[in-house]
């Protein structure tokens, strides 16, 4: 008999659906028609044990206890799913084949194997088990990936850097919560000092941003424009471009803060000649942007219609799981698998009858054409979102729901839509010894923009036409004129921007060394996490939302102020994700990983009992309970069973280090 084993119940159903019938459903399984059976997990039916099932005298908070190690890590079956794990138990016993039916994502991957490990699966059954990477839920796709079978040995590296994550996560929101409570409580606060990983920086972000606003004194500035006539009596306008000599009267993004300056060098040039040095004009072409990946389209969805990075995140997941027009949406791929494309033609006309929004673009659509989104070699257990080949009245959907189907859909078409042509010119003229540049985009064709809307089209309507022009040719520089301009605050951060910031992280890292080792795709968080980690911050009472702007609140300001720069800047935690990622590319192991992290851990709760954070003091309690749902402990990982006293925890954690 084989045994499927689904993430989820919707995962379970949409596999029976295309294996044998007669299909008859027992409690937490289907067994089908050729005797195999399909089961599914609950979402995590495992959580990390909280630190009293170490040792009963954790349940205690105390500083003499910290940093708590587990010597042998525990998991403990959820109460609420408790049923369902006796379920699969029993199955796997009867099961001469087992199939790993989890998301196709880190998560996802342990999520089965911890479970497989819990129960205790022979050497010999384990080491064969197939891995199933399902993306869409609809019987064709599912019939090919279940023709697709892979070995799950192959995705050990995934499940141990999940492993990784889960056990850091733990290790380090358990023990600074604890340590900084605690200390909270010395300075007059109350409640709960929730500090993790990843929210806690994501938190100092806000905090930092909105400090610089505050503290933000606008400046004035000045540009010179030269307005130009050419010998036909054609018009046109060129900006001043300061030469070195004038570094000492700018700022370091290069603008002139002397008045005095540039009215001199608009007096200088007012009715004199000017040579037109350098023309460079060239007809150039730009290809559609990738499929969406989970954060571009939260980005995206935010920027159009003020979504919050959980309402997309939900919306995709009905899309996906109730409606079957999405593919899997915790995706942190913009690529596609090359075999895909064949099924372009189908997902093509899918989106056309649900679709009459799409109607320009009908006759320019080519399904036989690539895109750069098809390389295999940048997919690995799962690839971009786009929608699937099934048809439906899109007025059974909800807004939002339409509103991200749409989105989906529109980058899908692009990729089978001619590049956008243009053509561009760029001039540079001195004028009394200045420099002085003029630059237009003349449209040509408009490819896929024709689907892009006016958003795309900014930078086009905002440009100039030039006249024609030619290298050499003299001009009259009728007038200067100098702009007055203010220095701008940065904006407060909004949910796109802090999405954008959450997988841009390197922008935000202050440590040049770890800057260098990160990729532009590192973030903090994952796809799946990132609009959770911003919805328990305002949940936490750490931020509030002003419109669209998200601010940080006095508890959320009160929290960085007490915590060690490192706790509240991206750095370490960016380079934490690196690391995570190089653990599933085979790049670094599970050792090199955790035990730099608990001789860091031992620094950072010396210095937490040490400090007395005094900038809460007389600040409000966050909403939050002291005592932490077991779901929501920052791991669901790991196995073994004892327990462990403080200090034979921690000599023995480093000791299991090396042979985790």
């Amino acid at each position: 008999m084989i045994l499927y084993i689904a993430e989820k119940p919707s995962l379970g159903r949409a596999i029976a659906d295309v294996l044998p019938r007669p299909h008859k459903k027992e409690d937490g399984c289907i067994r089908v028609g050729n005797g195999d059976v399909v089961t599914w997990c609950i979402g995590h039916l495992l959580e990390q044990a909280e630190p009293d099932a170490y040792d009963p005298a954790y349940k205690k908070w105390t500083l003499e206890s910290l940093p708590i190690v587990p010597e042998q890590w525990q998991l403990q079956p959820k109460p609420k799913t408790r049923k369902q794990l006796t379920v699969i138990r029993k199955l796997i016993k009867e099961a001469d084949q087992l199939v790993h039916a989890g998301d196709p994502d880190r998560e996802g991957q342990l999520l089965v194997d911890e479970v497989i490990d819990f129960i205790g699966v022979p050497a010999g059954k384990k080491a064969s088990i197939q891995r199933c990477l399902i993306s869409d839920l609809n019987a064709p796709a599912v019939k090919r990936a279940l023709s697709r079978l892979r070995d799950n040995r192959e995705f050990i590296p995934l499940s141990v850097s999940a492993l990784a994550r889960s056990r850091a996560d733990w290790l380090y929101g358990m023990n600074m919560t604890r340590a900084y409570t605690l200390q909270g409580k010395k300075a007059g606060y109350n409640g709960v000092l929730s500090v993790g990983r990843v929210q806690t920086p994501v938190l100092g972000l806000v905090v930092r941003r909105d400090r610089e606003i505050e503290a933000f004194q606008p400046k004035p500035f000045y540009e010179v424009i030269a307005h130009l006539l050419t010998p036909e009596g054609e018009r046109f306008t060129a900006k001043w471009q300061p030469s070195e000599a004038c570094r000492p009267y700018q700022d370091e993004d290069g603008r002139v803060l002397s008045k005095p300056l540039a009215d001199n060098v608009a007096g200088r040039i007012t009715n004199k000649p000017g040579q037109l040095t350098k023309l460079e004009q060239k007809e150039k072409q730009q290809f559609a942007p990738l499929p969406y990946n989970l954060s571009a389209l939260q980005i995206d969805a935010a920027k159009r219609f003020g979504m919050s990075a959980q309402q997309v995140l939900d919306s995709c997941q009905a899309l996906y799981e109730k409606h079957k027009l999405i593919t899997y949406p915790r995706s942190d791929s913009r690529y596609l698998p090359v075999e895909q494309h064949s099924q372009a033609p189908s997902v093509i006309e899918a989106i056309n009858r649900n679709c009459t929004a799409f109607e320009p673009a009908k006759a320019l659509l080519n399904p036989s054409q690539k895109s750069k989104a098809w390389n295999d070699k940048k997919v690995d257990a799962h690839h971009a979102i786009i929608p699937t080949a099934k048809s439906t009245d899109l007025d059974r959907l909800g807004k939002a729901e339409r509103q991200i189907y749409e989105l989906v859909a529109r980058q899908y078409l692009y990729q089978f839509l001619p590049p956008y042509k243009y053509f561009e010119t760029k001039a540079e003229i001195i004028i009394e010894g200045g420099r002085f540049t003029a630059s237009a985009r003349q449209p040509l064709e408009p490819g896929w923009k024709v689907l892009a809307g006016k958003q795309t089209d900014k930078d086009d309507q905002e440009q100039q036409l030039l006249p024609p022009l030619t290298q050499g040719q003299t001009l009259q520089c009728e007038r200067g004129e100098v702009l007055e301009k203010m220095t701008q605050p940065p904006k407060y951060f909004t949910d796109a921007t802090l999405l954008a910031a959450m997988t841009g992280i390197s922008r935000y890292v202050t440590d040049s060394e770890i800057r260098k080792v990160l990729k532009d795709t590192d973030g903090l968080g994952t796809e799946a996490t990132r609009a959770g980690i911003i919805e328990l911050l305002f949940k936490r009472g750490f931020l509030r939302r002003e419109g669209k702007a998200i601010r940080a609140t006095e508890a959320g300001c009160g929290l960085v102020d007490a915590l060690p720069d490192s706790a509240s800047k991206p750095d370490m935690t960016a380079h934490w994700e690196s690391q995570l990622d190089a653990i599933t590319q085979k790049q670094a192991s599970y050792q090199s990983f955790m035990a730099p992290l608990l001789t860091r851990l031992d620094e950072l709760i010396a210095q937490a009992v040490t400090t007395v954070p005094t900038s809460l003091k007389g600040l409000p309690s966050s909403p939050v309970k002291r005592r932490r749902k077991r779901s929501s402990s920052a791991s669901r990982s790991g196995s073994g069973a004892g327990k462990t006293g403080r200090s034979s925890s921690r000599r023995s954690s480093r000791k299991s280090v090396q042979t985790a």
